[in-house]
């Protein structure tokens, strides 16, 4: 399935002007889900607006939105006046300054996106992808884009150029209010800690690598439950995990780097592509199971 563009801009690279199309680069994988039921009967529950002042339900139909200027004093916006908020949004992503990469600290990442080439913007896009390779560096640029102005970094990837959008300073937390205590270590437990590092390093991340074992986990035993089976909760861990303090760090140290073994990667996501078919078949199977079984007995 081809990919859609949410929206087609044209950067700003000095006098010269890159059409381009933008395309989310990630897309959000569905979380296990549980539904709030009523108790009594099983059914769904269904969400409603109650008019605070009134008391009663209020229909979509009946909907409007507003900005609250003074303490429950709102101003209102009709649908074509927020649409004209919306449609002041410039169609340009403006280059503001380059930078090396590692300049801008990852916290500051919020979402990414995929740009690709627009009409007649091949040849200034593979322009500004190969001197971003070439220098090593980044382009910091601002984004105005549904209401909001965006500070971006685009940099270059191996098949194309990344908008990645930042947060602002006022948008990220400062670890400076968790008072982090500084304690001293010793060279011998800091030349120990490296060893472990090492013993335990890999080349880079590969996310084909991982998969979410814990969402694996939940839908395991939500099959259980499925098949009539009872879920039990497992008992807590003891140790660093669970908070105690390590009385002889040295010694930890040195049974860590006795034991470490070569980092053990999870089977790629690909070799599991049955398993949802499998849980889905299992679902089935059990849902189905009674109703077998009264056919069979009629």
């Amino acid at each position: 399935m081809a990919a859609r563009s949410i929206a087609s801009l044209s950067i700003s690279f000095g006098l010269v002007s890159i059409p381009v199309k933008v395309f989310s680069a990630t897309e959000s994988k569905a979380a296990i889900g549980f539904n709030l039921l009523h108790k009594g009967c099983g059914s769904r529950l269904r969400q409603q607006y109650i008019c605070q002042r009134e008391g009663v339900v209020v229909d979509r139909a009946d909907m409007v939105k507003g900005y609250e200027f003074e303490k429950d004093q709102y101003v209102i916006f009709e649908p074509d006046e927020l649409k004209a908020l919306e449609e002041a949004t410039q169609h340009t992503i403006d280059i503001v300054a380059f930078m090396p990469l590692a300049a801008i600290d990852p916290i500051y990442y919020d979402k990414a996106y995929f740009l690709g080439p627009d009409k007649r913007g091949g040849k200034p896009y593979s322009l500004l992808a190969e001197a971003l390779r070439a220098t090593g560096k980044c382009a910091l640029a601002k984004w105005n884009w549904k209401g909001k102005q965006y500070m971006v970094q685009i940099r270059v990837a191996e098949d194309g150029l990344i908008l990645q959008q930042l947060l602002y300073a006022d948008e990220v937390r400062s670890m400076a209010d968790l008072h982090v205590e500084t304690v001293a270590v010793s060279g011998a437990e800091l030349s120990l800690a490296e060893q472990l590092i090492e013993q335990n390093s890999v080349e880079g991340y590969d996310p084909a690598e991982y998969t979410d074992e814990e969402k694996q986990r939940i839908l395991a035993q939500i099959d259980k439950k499925i098949a009539g089976q009872d879920i039990t909760v497992a008992p807590e861990t003891s140790g660093a995990a669970s908070g105690a303090e390590v009385i002889d760090l040295m010694e930890a140290l040195r049974k860590s780097i006795g034991s470490a073994k070569a980092p053990a990667l999870a089977k790629p996501a690909m070799k599991d592509a049955k398993a949802p078919a499998r849980r889905g078949a299992k679902r089935a199977e059990a849902a189905a199971g009674p109703a077998k079984k009264t056919r069979k007995q009629a």
